[in-house]
């Protein structure tokens, strides 16, 4: 980053002679800011464009100047990717002004938005065609369709759906030096070489900025039931999930395991929402089915309990009978993050595993974590996809302040065992600047030498996103 210019001064005053007042914005507190606290901006020139045309003339002008270039969606991201802490003063690009729905084809099942059109206005678009776009996060109301992309976001129905680089068939994106890729094909197959799509979903905006896409929809489902069911411990969880996708094929569309501790930690933190038991069980999943005409997912969920009941897989459980009700069991699952922040983690991991080894990683990772202090753990997450949010917590009454120091550590030792059974350090959060040395500890070598061979082809001086994925 030290061969970079400054987004001040002479090169300030050029951008605005190119593109029109209204791209300009204050610089707000917020753009400098990321959720956890990890990181802050130190400035920069904040510039929101309104076309792909005025994306490229500032990708342009960045590139004849060498000036950094941060991409800002909804400002949303966990690994601080929005935000630059260091470095000559960047200009911060947010899409936010992107957002026109381009185009939509229900008898196709596509639909055609611009990179700052949120995730909830696409599944709303999508309702209004009687189509669903599946991909669902707890900050869907303020993270922008191209920041998703951009991090291949995951969330809840990845089991059935996939992430977000597999929700989209085409991008519109202007490269490192200002030229715009025009690939916002609505095809499901073009085999026609490299996969620039594939490519630029997940490189958190350090290979270009994605300007708008081409997403998958789907027909809705007909019949929707959703149920949070008691389970002994996590391997009668994945017996659970194995004898769902027996009984119900691909109807399962999440399967979230919660922990007894993160149901706790709602009422320690004065969360709004409850677990609905009276005695908090050590483990519980929370599963959706999302069922074709002439099937009842409540029905198919009761004799989904019975079944585990029998087989001593499940002693308790609530079926919700309402839409308020199976609101408000989702709203307890996406509180638990919450509740987390409330507290204050000592760290906290986004990890991903083979589905036959979590029950023996859980069991393990908790004799490591005990080893090392007397934390606590409030492991929750994607159990149907192997995500975990396995996360380490000061013991109650104490703050997270008292260990700030212990982070690298509880981190190494947990990445280490992740490492030992073959999973993944960035399940879905990505990397950002957060875990740029942890992609260098534990990341393939050669897959860490084609990034910068690709990184170094694409963006030569390194002006997008510096210090993000790699390090500057």
């Amino acid at each position: 980053m030290s061969d970079l210019n400054p987004a001040t001064g002479p090169f300030e005053q050029t951008l605005r002679t190119k593109l029109p007042e209204a791209a300009f914005r204050a610089l707000t507190p917020g753009y400098l800011e990321e959720p956890r606290g990890l990181f802050r901006g130190q400035g920069g020139l904040l510039v929101a464009p309104r076309s792909t045309e005025e994306v490229a003339t500032v990708i342009r002008a960045c590139a004849t100047a060498r000036v950094g270039v941060v991409p800002y969606g909804g400002g949303t991201g966990l690994v601080g990717g929005q935000v630059m802490p260091e470095g000559p003063a960047p200009v911060i690009l947010s899409t936010e002004r992107l957002t026109a729905i381009r185009a939509l084809h229900p008898s196709e099942n596509v639909l055609v938005a611009e990179a700052g059109v949120t995730l909830a206005e696409v599944q709303n678009a999508a309702e209004a065609a009687d189509r669903l776009f599946p991909l669902s996060l707890a900050s869907e109301g303020s993270c922008r369709i191209g920041g998703t992309l951009a991090t291949n976001a995951g969330g809840v129905n990845v089991l059935r759906y996939g992430t977000a680089r597999e929700l989209c068939l085409g991008l519109e994106a202007v490269l490192p030096d200002g030229q715009v890729w025009h690939g916002l094909k609505r095809l499901r197959k073009d085999n026609t070489g490299y996969d620039l799509r594939d490519l630029l979903c997940g490189a958190e905006g350090t290979l270009g900025v994605i300007t708008a896409a081409s997403l998958r929809l789907f027909p809705r489902p007909a019949s929707v039931g959703t149920a949070l069911l008691v389970v002994p411990d996590p391997q009668a969880a994945l017996d659970l999930l194995a004898l769902a996708g027996s009984r119900l094929g691909g109807g399962v569309s999440a399967f979230e395991l919660i922990s007894g501790t993160g149901m706790g930690f709602l009422a320690e933190t004065d969360c709004p929402t409850r677990a609905p038991f009276v005695t908090l069980p050590g483990w519980a999943v929370l599963i959706e089915l999302g069922l074709g005409a002439g099937q009842d997912a409540e029905a198919e969920l009761l004799n989904l309990f019975e079944a585990a009941q029998e087989a001593g897989l499940s002693s308790d459980g609530v079926i919700a009978q309402s839409e308020a009700q199976r609101a408000a069991l989702w709203q307890m699952r996406e509180e638990i993050p919450e509740a987390n922040r409330r507290l204050g983690s000592v760290s906290s991991h986004d990890i991903s595993l083979p589905l036959s080894v979590i029950p023996e990683f859980l069991r393990r990772a908790g004799e490591v974590v005990a080893g090392l202090g007397p934390f606590r753990v409030n492991a929750f997450g994607h159990l149907g996809d192997g995500n975990l949010h396995y996360n380490v917590f000061p013991p109650k009454g104490r703050g997270k302040a008292e260990f700030a120091g212990r982070r690298a550590e509880v981190a190494e030792a947990v990445y280490a065992l992740v490492q030992d059974y073959d999973g993944s350090f960035s399940a879905e959060h990505g990397v950002g600047r957060l875990k740029v040395g942890d992609l260098e500890r534990f990341g393939d070598p050669a897959k860490l030498a084609a990034m910068r061979a690709i990184k170094q082809a694409l963006d030569p001086q390194g002006i997008m996103n510096p210090g993000a994925v790699l390090r500057a």
